[in-house]
């Protein structure tokens, strides 16, 4: 299968920087999805602040649009005050009275 090339110099160049581009994007993308499932999933508000600023300073650099950084971390702030309100219930079995 032939690929097709870009007849243009710079082209070419445009396609190599690319690939780059979103190869580190990838990175950063993924690193963030983990980074919310865990905060989430511990609901813990100093987890919550350091994934805020990962969302913040991927949407300044433009790996992430800067509205689902705010979507994100709304989310992530509603499930932390949720947290704090209601606490985990204790796993396991508890046992009735009969």
């Amino acid at each position: 299968m032939i690929l097709a090339v870009p007849n243009i110099k710079a082209a070419e160049k445009w396609v190599l920087q690319s690939e780059k581009r979103t190869a580190r994007n990838k990175g950063v993308k993924s690193r963030l999805r983990t980074l919310f499932k865990s905060a989430v999933e511990s609901g813990d508000a100093g987890a919550a602040r350091s994934v805020d600023s990962a969302f913040d300073k991927a949407a300044s650099k433009g790996v992430i649009h800067r509205n689902k950084a705010a979507r994100k971390k709304s989310r992530l702030a509603k499930v932390a005050k949720r947290a704090v309100v209601a606490p985990t219930k204790a796993k396991g079995r508890t046992t009735r009275k009969k």
